[in-house]
């Protein structure tokens, strides 16, 4: 299964419909790992060729953005665990790095999908891979673009392409 994860896309409708885009044709399954902000935003994540999760990010501002979600979607809330092809999966926005490390620590998880830093992230400890795909660049000097990660269940691959 192709997992594709993407977070803090912030209300940059361009780069929603290249994330939505690549999806399209590369993913089964999309994980938003927060910080969509608006319903506006998560609309165009309403697409047949793959299921929908997101979880609430720290600037989801919009309480309404969970019942658009879960019209087409599963909107996990603060933060969700999923099964996918076999793998056990924790998705939380990242605001707290105690949490994150506790997710990853715990042994349960295969992979903890998470946002938050704006920086991309994918590496493993004792078992279980940590993704972050990054988000809209926030400091004047624009640091990495943002971008899209796809994750290979059956290969473990994670693999990021720009969306900037």
């Amino acid at each position: 299964m192709h997992v594709g994860i993407v977070s803090d896309t912030h209300d940059d409708l361009d780069v929603v419909q290249r994330a939505v885009d690549h999806f399209a044709d590369t993913a089964d399954v999309v994980v938003h790992c927060g910080d969509i902000v608006a319903p506006f935003s998560a609309r165009p994540f309403d697409h047949d060729d793959f299921e929908f999760y997101a979880v609430r990010g720290n600037n989801d501002g919009e309480w309404a953005l969970k019942q658009l979600v879960d019209e087409f979607g599963v909107y996990l809330g603060e933060m969700g665990e999923l099964v996918l092809d076999d793998r056990h999966v924790a998705v939380y926005h990242g605001t707290s790095e105690a949490i994150v490390g506790a997710l990853l620590d715990c042994g349960h998880y295969d992979y903890v999908l998470r946002g938050h830093t704006h920086e991309r992230v994918h590496e493993e400890r004792d078992g279980t891979v940590h993704v972050n795909p990054g988000g809209i660049p926030t400091s004047p000097s624009g640091g990495e673009p943002p971008a899209a990660a796809i994750l290979d269940t059956e290969t473990g691959d994670v693999e990021f392409t720009d969306l900037g």
